[in-house]
Formats: structure tokens, sequence, C-alpha cells
């Protein structure tokens, strides 16, 4: 049985572009750090915190939450911005994977967990499946838990998205990572913008009252025009929350950075986003699309819908 590993990735020397002193960040470590990585460890769960080598790993790993990366480490495809290692058939998922997943999360007490995924195109559901079975695993455990399920396109399967949405997370996201004219250069050829908005479209479709949730990297070259229409868009299809943060090459084999967007730029980038209607909006350097002031945010704000 194939069951997936938590590795440090090493695809590629890393970027030796200085960073501006707004986007440095510390090495991680600390009792709760390693507690945390040893625990992903015994239950070999992968986790884009490493995966996808996120600047917040220490801030996220010491006040221990991390965002865990379902059906193994290894993508069937190639985004030119992304760490994540690809081949064109992975290693079958771990059917243990969502009961190893559900035991993990009872023990570390969490309120709020965020689940993502690699893109599985040699799995016919795409993967759905799993993960509702892991939000389904850990809904039955811990019924107070909030869980947001961070999924691929699914080829645009509308089977595949309800049968994520069945299993009733509590925010359904998936990322268009950038605007529609850097798409083709930016993600895999298989992806698509006019895809990713129709995801956030059918989710919304199927399940109104679920708030629905995307990403976008700032730094590749995107223009003001080509933002505030990337805005229109993804409040033209309902999405509720957006998270804006800078694209930081992994290693020389990725996409190069276009610019450091300044923290007074991705402020007023977030007040423009917000002037469209969006529920909520975090941007900054460092923000992610799982982002701890956001959960934050969507914790409060799904605990009083519970209440009300």
């Amino acid at each position: 049985m194939s069951e997936p590993r938590l590795v440090q990735l090493q695809r590629g020397k890393p970027s030796k572009r200085r960073l501006p002193s707004w986007i440095r960040t510390r090495p991680p470590g600390g009792g709760e750090y390693a507690r945390l990585k040893g625990l992903l460890r015994d239950k070999k769960l992968a986790t884009v915190c490493e995966e996808a080598r996120c600047p917040n790993v220490h801030e996220c790993w010491a006040d221990g939450t991390a965002t865990v990366m379902l059906l193994g480490e290894i993508c069937t495809r190639g985004c030119r911005f992304c760490a994540v290692r690809t081949m064109k058939t992975p290693p079958p998922p771990d059917p243990d994977e969502p009961a190893h997943l559900a035991e993990m999360i009872s023990e570390l007490g969490l309120r709020y967990v965020v689940l993502t995924m690699v893109d599985r195109d040699d799995i016919p559901d795409g993967g759905a499946d799993h993960v509702a079975r892991a939000v389904e695993e850990l809904a039955r455990r811990q019924p107070e838990l909030l869980v947001e399920t961070l999924v691929s396109d699914f080829k645009g399967s509308r089977d595949s998205i309800a049968r994520v949405l069945e299993a009733r997370p509590a925010v359904f996201a998936h990322n268009v990572e950038t605007v529609e004219a850097l798409t083709p250069s930016v993600r895999d050829p298989r992806c698509g913008y006019a895809q990713s908005l129709e995801v956030l479209r059918l989710a919304k479709e199927l399940a109104p009252e679920r708030l629905t949730k995307t990403s976008l990297m700032l730094g590749l070259g995107e223009t003001d025009e080509q933002l505030a229409q990337t805005f229109r868009d993804l409040r033209g299809v309902g999405c509720d929350v957006l998270t804006l943060g800078q694209y930081l090459r992994p290693s020389r084999k990725h996409l190069e950075v276009a610019e450091f967007v300044t923290p007074e730029r991705f402020e007023a980038l977030g007040e423009q986003a917000r002037s469209h209607g969006f529920e909520y909006v975090a941007s900054g350097p460092l923000v992610r699309s799982s982002y701890r002031a956001a959960e934050l945010y969507l914790t409060k704000r799904l605990s009083e819908q519970k209440l009300g």
C-alpha cells in the first residue's frame, strides 16, 4: 500500500534574488513546530506548508495549525509557480488517509482546519470522493469542527464538485491563482481561468449557503486593469472571500518574480477588492490561500451563523 509522506522538496536551487525587508521571515523552529512536525510525520500526512514552501510555516505551525494536503504529495499537473512534485501517474492514494487525518486533527484539538489536495487527473473523479470522505470522517469525530476544502478544478466536473459539497464543508475554496491573461504562462495547460470561475459558480449554485473562497498571487506581471476585471469576474460568480498575496519563486526552475508588491499597494488593492462586495478580503505580501487571519474571520462568521 502506498502512503503519502511528508517530505522537504529540493527541486532546483533556490532563487538568489534578494527579498525586500517586508517579506523576509524567520526560519521555522520552536517546541510547538517540532511537535506538530513529528505528529504529521507519524501519521504519514503531507502538508502544503512544506510541499509548497509556504513562508508562514513557522507562524502557523507554532500555533499548532497546518493545512493538510490530501491524496499524496505528487501532483499530475505542473504549474510554473508551484514546488509540488509532478508525475503523470502518482502512486494510488492511501484509502486510510481520511481516518489518519481525523485522528491527527482530533489530537490537535483545532476549531478550524483546511484540507487541500494535489491534482489527480489519473483518478476518474479527480479525488473528490477521497476529499469528501475526509470531511465526513472529521465531522463524525468532531461535529463542531469547521472544515475548509481547498480543491482542484476536477476538470470542471459538476458531479465531483457536488460530491465534495455533499460532505458539507464550511467553506469551499478553489484558487484562480492569477489574472486571465497570465493564466496560460503561469498554470498548467489543463487549468483554465474560465474553468476555475465555473467551479466557483457551480459551488455557489449547488450550495448557495456555502461560503466560497479563492486566492490570487501578485507580482507575476498583472496590471491594475486585469486585477479589477478579475475582482468583477469573481464577484460575478458569487465568490465570497478573497486572499491576495505575493508570489515567491520556489526555485530557479520556476517563474521569476516580476515585481515585489509593497505593503501599501496590497492595502490599496485590498480596499479596491472590498469595494466590489467581497464579504472578506485578506491582502498582504505574506498572505496565502490558507491564511490565519482569514481563517479566524471565517471561524467567527460561521460560529455566529450557527448561533443565529
